[in-house]
């Protein structure tokens, strides 16, 4: 029996998902329903349908989740947000909390 033979060693991987948060969308006054539609559909590849519904439940209900996002998705989706809101004038906001 060679000797690496009897040394063999076991190893186990463990794979980690990673972490998921969730991008809320905040209600206000100022931002236009176009342009928080347009943003869901460019931004985070919602359908037309989907967008115009996370858009009227953000209306009705002051904030609704927009999406699931590993931390780096998420903080780059919303800083792609709300650099295009402040480039069109509008107080969009938006947040990332872990889920």
């Amino acid at each position: 029996m060679a000797i690496q033979d009897a040394l063999k060693e076991k190893t186990i991987d463990k794979v980690k998902e990673p972490r998921q948060y969730n991008v809320i969308m905040f209600n206000d006054d100022f931002t236009t329903m176009e342009f928080v539609v347009t943003v869901l559909v460019d931004i985070f590849h919602k359908d037309q349908v989907t967008a115009q519904s996370i858009m009227m439940n953000v209306h009705r209900k002051g904030q609704a989740v927009v999406g699931k996002y590993p931390y780096d998705i998420a903080v780059t989706k919303v800083e792609a947000s709300l650099s295009r809101a402040k480039d069109h004038g509008y107080p969009f906001r938006m947040t990332v909390e872990e889920a």
